[in-house]
């Protein structure tokens, strides 16, 4: 195991089955066998006839069969769910929304119009709600995203994604890996998270920043500062 990175206050809880599978030196590693586990677990253990919980709207598109879905979901017509997938109870999910390729989304989040999660965790309370793409990534308790944010799991070469810490380069082994937000942390309208971003929790991060990979330490406030230049019109 490598030594563990210098990583910031992140997650008061999670799922036991993550818990159990937490390694302090590849946090991200969570996003893959042992979130296949933890479904694998949670959609067998409902039996087909309980495996929608909720009144769907006939426009509500269930692309596979491995779905488990919460009591007092709101789901709005047009929102495509595609398994392995397990939604809490409570969660509202607006329409236009894009769920897919194994998500775990916890009791009361919500996921906004036309939001796409790909591979992902959303801890309870966590919110998507306006336009965000969310990639491979872990949401922390009462998380939420600006209008736009934008959670990148992807670098155009196509090479794995590293996460800088300090003067050290830890390889992730990923190619594809998007953010980790610790509870409580706010992103403004537009911001972009390059690949490989770590945030600790209850950090704010002001609209149109952009974060490149690394670890960004809790309670703080990330600026982006500008200088405007206004001229009369002639």
């Amino acid at each position: 195991m490598n030594a563990p990175l210098r990583l910031p206050e992140l997650w008061s809880a999670l799922p036991p089955a993550l818990a159990a599978a937490w390694d302090p030196s590849a946090p991200w590693a969570l996003l893959g066998a042992p979130l296949d586990a933890l479904l694998d677990a949670l959609i067998e253990a409902v039996a087909p006839e309980r495996r929608v919980e909720s009144q769907l709207h006939p426009h509500v598109h269930l692309m596979d069969d491995r779905i488990v879905i919460g009591k007092g979901a709101r789901i709005a017509p047009s929102v495509v769910l595609e398994g392995p997938l397990v939604i809490g109870d409570d969660v509202e999910i607006r329409t236009g929304a894009y769920v897919r390729g194994g998500c775990w989304i916890g009791d009361h989040c919500r996921i906004g119009a036309n939001t796409e999660v790909k591979r992902s965790i959303l801890l309870p309370e966590a919110k998507a709600p306006h336009l965000n793409y969310v990639g491979d990534s872990i949401l922390g308790r009462d998380v939420n995203l600006g209008a736009g944010t934008v959670l990148s799991n992807f670098r155009h070469d196509g090479k794995e994604i590293v996460v800088p810490d300090g003067a050290a380069r830890i390889a992730t082994g990923r190619r594809k890996l998007g953010a980790l937000l610790g509870d409580g942390v706010k992103t403004g309208c537009n911001s972009v998270l390059h690949p490989g971003v770590i945030v600790g929790r209850d950090t704010e991060i002001y609209p149109l920043v952009q974060l490149r990979a690394g670890i960004y330490p809790a309670r703080s406030i990330v600026k982006l500062k500008q200088d405007l230049d206004i001229t009369a019109k002639r």
